[in-house]
């Protein structure tokens, strides 16, 4: 070998080592800057908490996907403080779904006038923007955020009145068959929810888009149908809530309507796939022509208990938009429901299902262009403070709703956050949790450590 190469061949020798350690470093460094390159371009977010509590809600999801441009937050808060920091954490994940949303910071302490022109009275509070309508957020929970955007969703704020005064449901009511809830989730979303008493006034207020109507205890008086049926002849929006029995003074409204109502409670075998072991339930399974006429999918199953059943048909001056029928096992039984077995008698004229259980009627409005809305259903107790959580009920209700005020459908908002649950441990768990970080790890590495050392001095 001649010198100069075995003077090269020592000197890569001596660098050999050293270059390769240099090329590593370069390449470790070029990879984290690609990842850091494609995490800031490419954001990536995973949850893996139990109750997924750093994850938007399915109901939030949903509003959130109805936003055309995304709003605007401003934060009265010092973004180093306490409730600057909670208010970060909480808005982390609509970052998460609206990678365009603008967040800005704003101490009071140090811009008194902004805040006062927001009429910010507390810390932490945020500011929505959104299509030059403004929203104030008092509260960090979804359920907060989420009606807040649905009211700024929102064009209009509907006037609803629900009839009351004779044992009626009460809007506000929190018996379990009021339906105070239903009243809180549309006051939440920005509707005008007022009782009304027709035997206070001389005709329902011209301000209102919708009557709620549900059976009352005694029978109404002859001129209170009659204003009823003056709201119904100048375009009003009625949703009327049966119930199995005499009508209470309302024929004169079912005829105006060519309501048949059937005899019997619709029994639906159906309902106890479901888990409801009532036999006088009816479960709407399939409400596919309602979901077209409502345009919102209605992929759970509704249960109407102790449901009267309809004629599929309407009045003269009316068409039917849509129905809502019950299962193919359904019937309307006409016998005591206290004596088993539970069969469909035909020969006392139980009709075998689907029964229609619910009425979607429309007809030309008083104004030019709109269409005159009423919705019967033979059920009250689904949207009831009972049953309103039950299965699919909510989102029918809300559906239904949205339809007869003639916007879109109207979006469940995120249920009200649960605390987490404590972790208690039992006594025996406790024990052996003690046991293994006191004992068995300590051992565990004293073992490990000995077991190194032998190794070391056999190979010495």
């Amino acid at each position: 070998m001649s010198p100069l190469l075995a003077s090269l061949l020592n000197l890569w020798r001596r660098i050999e080592r050293p270059l390769v350690d240099a090329l590593y470093l370069l390449l470790l460094l070029a990879l984290v800057i690609a990842l850091g390159w494609l995490g800031a371009r490419h954001d990536r977010y995973w949850d893996w908490s139990s109750t997924a509590r750093n994850s938007l809600s399915a109901q939030s999801l949903a509003i959130v996907e109805r936003l055309e441009t995304p709003p605007s937050f401003t934060v009265f808060a010092d973004p180093a403080s306490a409730p600057g920091r909670a208010v970060d954490r909480f808005l982390a994940p609509y970052r998460q779904a609206l990678p365009a949303l603008s967040i800005r910071y704003v101490d009071p302490q140090r811009f008194p006038e902004q805040a006062r022109e927001a009429e910010v009275s507390l810390l932490g509070q945020i500011l929505i923007d959104y299509r030059a309508r403004r929203e104030l957020v008092s509260e960090l929970s979804e359920r907060a955020m989420g009606a807040a955007l649905m009211r700024l969703l929102a064009e209009e704020m509907p006037w609803v009145a629900v009839i009351e005064g004779h044992g009626e449901r009460a809007i506000a009511g929190t018996a379990p068959s009021d339906l105070g809830l239903l009243g809180e989730e549309l006051e939440a979303q920005g509707y005008r929810v007022r009782p009304l008493d027709l035997t206070q006034i001389t005709e329902v207020p011209v301000n209102t888009q919708l009557v709620v109507l549900s059976m009352p205890q005694i029978s109404l008086f002859p001129g209170e149908i009659e204003r009823l049926l003056e709201y119904l002849d100048r375009g009003g929006n009625l949703l009327w809530l049966l119930d199995p029995g005499p009508l209470k003074g309302l024929d004169a409204l079912a005829e105006a309507l060519g309501l048949q109502p059937l005899p019997g409670l619709v029994i639906d075998p159906e309902a106890a796939r479901l888990g409801v072991p009532e036999p006088a339930v009816a479960a709407l399974l399939e409400p596919s022509e309602a979901s077209a006429a409502l345009g919102m999918p209605l992929d759970d199953a509704a249960l109407l208990p102790g449901a009267l059943a309809f004629e599929p048909a309407a009045g003269a001056e009316w068409r039917l938009a849509a129905t809502f029928t019950s299962s193919a096992r359904s019937w309307n039984e006409l016998g005591r429901l206290d004596l088993p077995p539970i069969e469909r008698d035909e020969v006392v004229g139980e009709r075998a299902g689907p029964l229609t259980v619910g009425l979607a009627l429309a007809r030309a409005g008083g104004e030019p262009g709109r269409e005159q809305r009423v919705l019967l259903l033979g059920d009250g107790d689904f949207a009831s403070n009972a049953f309103l959580g039950v299965a699919g009920n909510r989102t029918l209700t809300l559906a239904m709703l949205g339809w007869l005020n003639g916007s879109r459908p109207l979006l469940e908002l995120p249920p009200p956050e649960r605390a987490p649950e404590a972790l208690v441990l039992g006594e025996r768990r406790a024990f052996w949790l003690s046991a293994a970080s006191l004992v068995l790890l300590p051992s565990a590495f004293a073992l490990l450590g000995l077991l190194v050392r032998w190794r070391r001095g056999r190979l010495r």
